[in-house]
């Protein structure tokens, strides 16, 4: 196929045309002829369809047909010559065959046929192209001249393509022929043509010939023509331009229209229709400048797309020329006139082009530049008609809700009304100007224009003037059709305020130059002082106004600077007549609007939302620490629960619907109620966000429904409020966290459901998908599929109450056969499936045994982090028992001798967790084993525990406590001060003398001298009225004859296991002797029945009550092991301290339904360790370390619940022992308040670790499993002098009120 027959020929034509036509797009917008064959030469790079062309197709055979032979040939020759064959030397082989296929005569000849048909057939479809070109002008004429100019908003958007119609290319002489015919002085059917013939021409070499100034100057002075056809024209032009040029050339388009546009208002003045006249669209003049804005405005919302791809000089240009032409204002004469402003508002009423270029940094830099050095005007006149609306609303109000109605769904065009009355340009003005206000003040920039002077306003108007100016708009609102809550139009009044409001509140910066400021608090205020005076305010729809205050202050309440500004700015005056802050009269007000108290009410039918909103506000106080603080003395959750109470008792009594009645009595009024009762129980519910909260909330007796009400949004992945990020987690981990919490989560169905959820994802899997999408086989030791509710459980599962509760006093099924469709659905079936898999039918009824089992032996990891929840644990079901017999049993069966280990997931989680709850010790007291294997020959080097005691390796030496003259500085101070001990300033200045030790040489505060010292602190703080805190309670069971009730005493199951591991632990620090068993048994009898005879009988169905105090008594072995096994001094020293305020905080068996609590607090089943201390941390937390209080809320755990682990077991296992002293004495020689400094400081301690294991999405079991390591009390003994000088006044307040009623 060397040579082209006809056929082929004409083949080819048709081939290239379709080329071309699918190509077209890219040639017709290049913007010369050079650039369209650079498109075409690089078709193959740029166009992904390139080989499936037919006309490409068709030259592959070709070239195949020709030059097969010759490279086939080559290749042989070419490999032989080489020795290669295609291998390494591929790249060379494939340059050799084609540099000698080039060279040959067949590729000369070939080319050389190809070049001269294709030159025939390209000169053939250029004849072709000419004479249909010719053809469809001349129709084209006939076609004008018979049809009538349509409307301009058909002819003048940039959305029409322009490549619609085919283009010619016109040589530069044409063009300038064509200018020269445009002139405004040639006839008009001259002009006419050479419109026609411009509109055939491609417009990129419209715009880049010679001619181009002569021809623009001539196109704009077109655009005024009174004649409408030739300025339609060239609008026609103009879009099509806009959709087919780069923005160097448009940006001359558009300053073209901009510039014409300017020229006839600066020079045609037009007057701004008053009183019931308005502007006709319809009207040649104003339909002319219509056309010309919306062409305009179409590119100017379209511009920003791409206008960063050129150089900033061109996008200056565009938006000075707008900013010019808007800027346009007349100050002359009393007659108003009509300017750019007023039509570009009625074309894009919400200043949509302004959000645009004010949304990217790019272009907002140079909007606020020219705005600020050239401007300016644009911004004063926005701002002088926003004022304008204010000082008139008054008069028109009546009116703006039928116009914002109508002007929701009105656009200008042929099929809508045209015409404008006075009133509604003046509002269609104001819309705009609050728009671009509303986004001007997004930016620090934009708010540095601000003060602004206006007209008939002696002092300039200030950022926070117009705050006030929009919300004083916002009351004014009208009332809506059909009722207060059916408005929604998005052009009213109120609904654009409540828009930039909404806007401000979302960034913080901005809230706070803007919003967070007194005077705008005040005016949001007025209206609510005003009822609470028992006057009416002068609104004109009080609900509506009420519900979109309580919306905005909800939001300011949402962010910390603005929760701070409300909860202690005492700026306000009371109705009363005080000054007090804005929380307490938001507060007020809502209490009064729960009791349906207010009297001006009386008259007025007010729903339930108003109330709610309130509420809400509230709401968003209360649910934070410090928010509940200001909050508490008006326990608003006993007016909550007692309205709630009502509602539920009128819902309840609720008639069936009887047929025949009154739809809208039938349904309406049940429902209303239903959902204000739901709305009554979310913000009741919401008080569970913090440890004292939750405390206010089990009080309420409340707390089953609203965790049914929690559960029932948990199930629908809702959202806890529109201002919250997140769900329900951390409020699910606060409430789990007690008693009474952790029963109602398993009664409302709960637990179950977490329960389900997991053994769904860990045994069930995605069998109806596998076949299609297998399921990886996890790598990790937890599958990523099952790790949101391995979470989920040790949140649930963190307290030793929800331990107590779900486990406590329950026998494992353990049943001979389990069924393979029998899911788990509570914990213990969790616990028998997966932690006691001590029988073959539960290894057989598992489908993933080693990943399901691994599961298990995690969690049981964590769970025995906690001493508590471990002993429950080890005394009901011998957990280590059972893990020692399975490692037993995890060995090879040689045929003589002992096996060896089988080293695998399982054995390693067990033999960590036997040494987890093996030894006892801090840090540097005792060593973990890893979970990962090693790379090597010996992957595990560490020993295998498969009996008790521990091999040594995991024990690390501990150095007894040296006695030497450094110690005596101390001793010296406690002999010095025996004569003046009952001195009131001996406690200040003991206080002094061991922050001073601490810091300089803190290990000598250790052994004996810390144990005189104690006794001595405790014995001079009981003997002072002023510091004991708890009434004296005689104990008879300590002396010459020991009491029989003592006697008969005997210890649970779980104390025998927790005096095992205090002994451990004491010997290991060679603090007890080997037969101090007895003794501190002794020790643990005398507490119980001291405490016991100062406890209330409680009748509850909670396990926590269910007995003594259900834990280890692990504070009373801290003392026996502080006083080196003495069980005199240490009964004496517990006997002493229980009347000392720190007791209550330090030892958590003291307050165990103690008789010295309200009754209330007693009978809760919350310890005052959570209520109080927890609360405080939490509190300080997030004002101190805000980065790691956001890291627990991220991950759905709470500082709470690590805190009172640590606190409830005196952080055994997670500071050395040394430290542990050191906790104790700083709480009591420098207060108990020091309890909350220490868990803050140990926090900040972990701060790094914190985040990192946030990111890592393992946070909670890193603090459970985790020591603390290298934390020195000493050394954050400073930073917690500098908590007491800040919060002491707050802290030790709060912790001395635990004996007067809960407020």
């Amino acid at each position: 196929m060397s040579q082209f027959a006809t056929e082929d020929e004409t083949e080819l034509q048709c081939l290239l045309r379709e080329l071309l036509k699918s190509v077209k797009d890219r040639i017709s917008g290049a913007p010369s002829v050079e650039c369209a064959e650079e498109i075409l030469l690089h078709l193959e790079e740029t166009d992904k369809n390139f080989h499936n062309y037919e006309f490409v197709k068709y030259l592959r055979e070709y070239v195949e047909s020709s030059l097969g032979a010759v490279i086939e040939e080559q290749t042989e020759s070419s490999a032989r010559g080489d020795g290669h064959a295609v291998g390494s030397g591929q790249d060379t082989l494939v340059h050799a065959v084609t540099k000698n296929t080039r060279e040959s005569t067949q590729y000369k000849q070939m080319m050389q046929t190809l070049k001269q048909t294709m030159m025939v057939v390209v000169e053939s479809l250029i004849n072709k192209f000419e004479e249909d070109q010719l053809k469809k002008e001349e129709m084209h004429r006939k076609s004008q001249r018979e049809q009538s100019s349509s409307h301009y908003t058909d002819n003048c958007s940039d959305s029409d393509s322009s490549f619609n119609q085919s283009y010619a290319f016109i040589k530069h002489e044409q063009l300038q022929v064509i200018a020269e015919k445009l002139d405004p002085s040639r006839p008009r059917e001259v002009r006419w043509d050479a419109l026609q013939s411009l509109c055939y021409a491609p417009p990129s070499d419209v715009l880049s010939c010679e001619s181009w100034t002569a021809l623009r100057r001539n196109l704009s002075a077109a655009l005024s023509d009174p004649d409408p056809d030739i300025s339609d024209k060239v609008l026609c032009f103009f879009a099509k331009t806009f959709s087919s040029s780069p923005l160097n050339v448009t940006k001359d388009v558009y300053t073209s229209i901009v510039k014409s546009l300017e020229a006839h208002f600066l020079y045609h003045k037009l007057s701004f229709p008053s009183g019931s006249t308005g502007i006709d669209a319809n009207r040649p003049d104003i339909a002319r400048l219509l056309k010309q804005m919306c062409l305009m405005n179409d590119f100017q919302k379209e511009v920003t797309t791409f206008w960063i791809r050129h150089p900033e000089k061109y996008m200056e240009e565009i938006i000075e020329a707008t900013l010019s032409l808007l800027s346009l204002h007349s100050e002359l004469g009393a007659e108003k006139s009509l300017e750019p402003i007023h039509l570009i508002s009625l074309l894009d009423i919400k200043a949509t082009w302004f959000k645009k270029w004010m949304h990217g940094y790019y272009s907002r830099t140079v909007v606020l530049r020219l705005l600020e050095k050239k401007y300016k005007t644009l911004i004063v006149n926005a701002l002088q008609q926003c004022i304008y609306y204010h000082d008139s609303c008054d008069s028109v109000r009546d009116e703006i809700l039928e116009i914002s109605h109508g002007l929701e769904h009105q656009q200008i065009g042929t099929a809508q009304r045209t015409l404008y009355v006075s009133k509604e340009l003046e509002y269609i003005y104001f819309v705009h100007s609050l728009c671009v206000l509303g986004r001007l003040v997004m930016y620090t920039n934009g708010r540095k224009l601000f003060p602004i002077k206006v007209k008939k306003r002696r002092d300039p108007v200030t950022l926070t003037d117009l705050v006030v100016i929009l919300i004083n708009i916002m009351y004014q609102h009208p009332k809506p059709f059909g009722g207060e809550t059916a408005h929604t139009d998005s052009l009213s009044p109120t609904s654009l305020v409540m828009e930039v409001l909404r806007t401000l509140c979302d960034r913080t910066e901005c809230a706070v130059e803007s919003l967070y400021q007194i005077p705008v608090i005040e005016t949001l205020l007025d209206p609510i002082i005003s009822l609470l005076k028992g006057k009416l305010p002068k609104l004109n729809s009080l609900e509506s106004a009420l519900t979109y205050t309580a919306d905005a202050l909800a939001r300011i309440a949402t962010t910390e600077r603005g929760l701070s500004l409300l909860l202690y700015d005492r700026n306000l005056v009371s109705a009363e007549g005080e000054s007090i802050s804005a929380a307490h009269v938001i507060v007020q007000f809502t209490q009064r609007l729960l009791a349906k108290e207010l009297l001006v009410f009386s008259e007025l039918e007010i729903s339930p939302a108003v109330s709610g909103a309130f509420l809400f506000v509230c709401r968003q106080m209360y649910n934070t620490c410090e928010g509940l603080q200001v909050l508490r003395p008006y326990r608003l959750h006993e007016s909550i629960a007692k309205a709630w109470r009502k509602t539920s008792s009128l819902s309840e009594r609720v008639p069936t619907p009887v047929p025949g009645a009154p739809p809208a009595l039938a349904a309406q009024e049940p429902q209303n109620v239903v959902a204000w009762e739901e709305m009554l129980l979310d913000n009741l519910l919401n008080f569970a966000a913090t440890p004292k909260g939750l405390l206010l909330l089990q009080q309420t007796g409340a707390i089953n429904e609203c965790v049914t009400y929690m559960f029932s949004r948990f199930t629908k992945k809702l959202q806890v409020s529109r201002c919250e990020k997140f769900g329900y987690g951390v409020m699910v981990t606060q409430v789990a966290a007690t008693a009474p919490g952790i029963v109602a989560l398993q009664s409302s169905g709960f637990v179950q459901t977490i329960v389900v959820e997991l053994w769904s994802a860990l045994e069930c899997g995605r069998e109806d998908v596998r076949v299609v999408h297998p399921k990886s086989t996890p790598m990790d030791p937890i599958d990523r599929s099952c790790l949101k509710s391995f979470l989920s459980l040790v949140n649930l599962l963190s307290s030793p109450h929800a331990v107590w509760e779900l486990l406590g006093r329950r026998t494992l099924p353990n049943k001979t056969e389990y069924n393979l469709r029998e899911m788990a659905s509570s914990v213990l079936d969790l616990m028998d499936r997966l932690i006691i898999v001590n029988s073959d039918a539960k290894i057989h009824s598992l489908f993933n045994y080693e990943q399901s089992h691994t599961f298990g032996l995690r969690l049981l990891s964590v769970l025995c982090c906690n001493l508590d929840t471990f002993l429950l644990l080890e005394s009901q079901f011998n957990v280590s028992e059972l893990l020692l017999q399975d490692q037993r049993a995890n060995v090879t069966e040689p045929p003589s001798g002992e096996g060896e280990f089988i080293i695998d997931g399982l054995s390693v989680e067990r033999s960590h967790i036997l040494v987890r709850i093996g030894a006892v010790g801090g840090p540097s007291e005792r060593r973990l084993p890893p979970r990962a294997l090693q790379k090597g020959n010996d992957p595990y080097p560490w020993p295998m525990v498969s009996i008790y005691p521990l091999p040594k390796y995991y024990i690390l030496d501990v150095h007894k406590t040296l006695r030497n003259k450094q110690e005596s500085e101390i001793s010296a101070f406690l002999a010095s001060c025996k004569e003046a001990e009952r001195d009131s300033s001996w406690m200040e200045e003991c206080r002094r003398q061991f922050c001073k030790i601490m810091v300089a040489r803190s290990h000598t505060l250790a052994g004996y001298v810390l144990a005189d010292l104690l006794e001595r602190v405790v014995l001079h703080l009981s003997s002072s009225s002023i510091d004991c805190f708890f009434p004296p309670a005689e104990y008879k069971g300590w002396g010459l004859v020991m009491d029989h009730s003592v006697k008969s005493r005997s210890l649970s199951s779980v104390e025998q296991l927790g005096v095992e591991i205090s002994l451990r632990y004491g010997k290991f620090l060679k603090l007890l002797r080997d037969d101090s068993e007895p003794d501190l048994c002794l020790l643990l009898k005398h507490c119980q029945e001291f405490l016991s005879q100062q406890r209330i009988n409680v009748t509850s169905d909670l396990s926590y009550f269910q007995g003594g105090y259900p834990g280890h008594d692990w504070f009373a072995s801290t003392v026996f092991l502080l006083m080196h096994g003495d069980v005199g001094r240490s009964l004496s020293l517990l006997l002493r301290f229980s009347r000392l305020l720190p007791s209550a905080f330090l030892w958590p068996p003291r307050l165990h339904g103690s008789v010295n609590l309200p009754i209330e607090i007693a009978q809760s089943g919350i310890h005052p360790i959570y209520s109080c201390t927890a609360h405080y941390v939490e509190m300080l937390l997030k004002a101190e370390v805000p980065l790691v209080f956001s890291a627990f809320r991220m991950s759905g755990f709470t500082p709470s619940q690590i805190c009172i682990q640590w606190l409830g077991q005196c952080f055994w296992n997670y500071l050395d022992w040394s430290e542990i002293c050191h906790y104790v004495a700083t709480c009591i020689i420098m207060g108990p308040d020091y309890q909350v400094y220490m868990c803050v400081a140990a926090l900040r301690h972990m701060q790094q670790e914190i985040l990192q294991h946030t990111q890592t999405q393992d946070l909670q079991v890193f603090l459970k499993e985790e020591p603390i390591h290298s934390f020195r009390v000493s050394n954050y003994l400073e930073y917690m002098e500098g908590l007491e000088r800040n919060y002491r006044s707050v802290v030790l307040s709060d912790m001395r009120s635990i004996l007067a009623r809960s407020n």
